[in-house]
């Protein structure tokens, strides 16, 4: 089959044409210099990495009803917000269907890799790794411990499952608490996360220390602020769609002039399906609706490359002969790829190739 259209990638957007043969690319050139060769299917599109949703809380995919109204910490606090108590009443082969579905819709939309922050501690993590067994989507898991302050038994029987600790924000974990679960990362060559300013403004100095490997959130953010994430050089995902069922958004144009690496997920699978591409047509879309917008690039970027980076695999990124991750084939007009992938790529994917080999993201 060969694609002519265009590629958007690491490398950026390019007119070009890529050759596939049973799943996988074969060749990729310049439009006009493939010699036309043979009878074989021709389509026009767009070929890209596949994407990585890259904050999820699949657990509370068990939710299947609206969440009653208030506050955001109402809902998502630890320990007593609603959904821990609705985790803590719902059985695990409850939990581990509802996670596997939505394991299974983010599969549909050709998402490669997911990160999550999945909560009950080490059990927790075992049952995210049994609703994910056998599937081609790679979970890499921020688990969390449960004791406080917390246990260095449990912490270590923790890491010895996921791949890194995704704790709540600053403010509710102590400053100890947050060094050492970081140090234990570090010390196993595991990631630390947590969320940042989503409700209220938090102090850099406070989310900051320790220097997390990523940072979610931000939606209340000064400009100031990110500033020194940027100084700091850490990563940011952002969530528009959940920040702004509680009327805040994160200032993706700041981020992007400042030149932050930014990340794209779809958070708590109780508010909404964990569907990249609504959250980058919603994020291109709401940036214009408040008068401060930002380019398709961007954010393409934030679903297809940049993750790939932050997971040291930045190959899965490229689309080219050998690459690791299976690339996928929108049927769009490839006339300007990025605005294309933002605002339409929902009701046009076409093609998901096979992969050339397995990528070993948070997979054990």
């Amino acid at each position: 089959m060969l694609v002519e259209g265009a590629i958007f990638d690491i490398d950026g957007a390019r007119r070009a044409y890529v050759r596939f043969r049973r799943g996988r690319i074969v060749e990729t050139g310049a439009i006009g210099t493939d010699g036309g060769r043979g009878r074989e299917r021709k389509l026009r599109g767009i070929v890209v990495p596949s994407p990585v949703n890259a904050h999820t809380h699949l657990g509370d995919a068990v939710s299947v009803s609206e969440p009653p109204p208030g506050p955001v910490a109402a809902l998502v606090r630890p320990p007593r917000g609603y959904k821990f108590a609705l985790l803590a009443r719902t059985s695990r082969a409850e939990k581990r269907r509802a996670m596997r579905a939505a394991l299974g819709r983010m599969l549909r939309d050709g998402v490669a890799a997911t990160f999550d922050f999945r909560e009950e501690g080490r059990s927790g993590v075992e049952l995210l790794r049994e609703a994910a067994r056998g599937l081609p989507l790679r979970t890499f898991i921020f688990g969390r411990p449960l004791a406080r302050p917390v246990d260095p038994v449990e912490l270590a029987t923790l890491l010895d499952l996921a791949d890194g600790v995704g704790l709540s924000s600053a403010r509710d974990e102590t400053t100890e608490t947050r060094r050492s679960v970081a140090r234990a990362c570090r010390a196993r060559g595991k990631r630390f996360a947590l969320h940042a300013s989503e409700a209220v403004r938090e102090a850099p100095t406070d989310y900051l220390d320790p220097r997390p490997d990523l940072i979610v959130h931000l939606a209340r953010a000064s400009r100031a602020d990110l500033e020194a994430v940027r100084e700091a050089g850490v990563p940011v995902v952002v969530c528009p769609r959940s920040n702004a069922l509680f009327g805040r958004q994160p200032d993706l144009r700041s981020m992007e002039r400042l030149g932050l690496t930014v990340l794209l997920g779809t958070d708590n699978a109780m508010f909404h399906a964990p569907s990249i591409w609504r959250e980058l047509e919603f994020a291109y879309v709401g940036t214009r609706l408040r008068h401060r917008p930002v380019s398709a690039e961007f954010l393409a970027r934030a679903a297809l490359v940049a993750p790939w980076r932050w997971l040291g695999l930045p190959d899965a990124a490229r689309v080219a002969v050998g690459t690791t991750v299976r690339p996928l084939v929108l049927r769009l007009p490839p006339a300007d790829p990025a605005y294309q992938i933002v605002t339409r790529t929902t009701e046009h994917l076409m093609v998901r190739s096979r992969p050339r080999e397995t990528v070993p993201v948070g997979e054990r």
